[in-house]
């Protein structure tokens, strides 16, 4: 295993070496026009790549596209963009979320085909005298290849926009609930700011009651106390004065 790295290595800087400058130009280029959401694009793999395969590519293409080896003026973001696609072919999780819409992708260029067999007599004839490897071999050919690589761009175009849209509403709900949030802590800080201020009144106002009950009570000196009614018509309200008798 170790002669074999040792050769792998070998081939790898006996091919950089070859590589002109062009070639890492354009190779920085084709990262750059790749669709961002498929980091098999980046990496120019197939879906059915492993992890492996991953790993080795990546390696020869960063060397290729190298800032202290290319003079391109983007290497530096096309190297970060292969590296994120390593990244993310390398995460189980992620990868696994990639070839679940490409599986679904499959699937419906699979309708279709059906659908186009209905109507094309011959085809749906060879297909089953070929008991199903002429749709294998449909499947392996550069037109379904290219059909597969379109409708997973639009499969995953669609998920990143509906993640996208669950994202902004999300965020509009935690905007909202943390507006809530402030509110009624500004409804607490007033309530508690005007008990405050009653209970710091609390001595003035028992002191003007205490006063006003003095004075309810007793007239203060020098008062005249208006004269009392005396009637015995509760209906009148005039002041009557005694009369003397005899």
């Amino acid at each position: 295993m170790g002669d074999l790295k040792v050769d792998d290595d070998a081939i790898l800087k006996s091919f950089l070496a070859e590589v002109g400058e062009v070639e890492r130009d354009n190779e920085v280029v084709r990262i750059l026009s790749c669709f961002k959401l498929n980091p098999f694009e980046h990496l120019n793999l197939s879906f059915d790549s492993s992890t492996d395969d991953v790993k080795r590519q990546y390696r020869k293409i960063s060397l290729m596209v190298h800032p202290d080896k290319c003079k391109h003026p983007q290497a530096q973001e096309a190297f970060g963009a292969l590296a994120k696609a390593q990244q993310l072919l390398l995460n189980d999780q992620e990868r696994d979320y990639i070839l679940t819409q490409v599986h679904a992708a499959k699937q419906e260029l699979k309708m279709k085909r059906k659908k186009q067999l209905k109507k094309d007599t011959a085809s749906k004839i060879k297909s089953l005298v070929d008991e199903g490897k002429h749709e294998q071999l449909y499947e392996q050919s550069e037109e379904f290849q290219k059909e597969l690589k379109l409708k997973v761009r639009e499969i995953l175009t669609d998920q990143e926009w509906r993640r996208r849209k669950m994202a902004m509403r999300i965020s509009e709900e935690e905007g909202r609930l943390k507006k809530d949030e402030e509110e009624q802590k500004e409804i607490r800080k007033k309530k508690r700011e005007h008990e405050e201020q009653w209970e710091g009144t609390r001595e003035n106002r028992v002191s003007s009651w205490r006063d006003f009950m003095k004075a309810g009570k007793k007239a203060k000196k020098g008062e005249t106390r208006p004269p009392k009614l005396k009637t015995e018509d509760p209906n009148k309200s005039y002041v009557q004065r005694p009369v003397k008798k005899g």
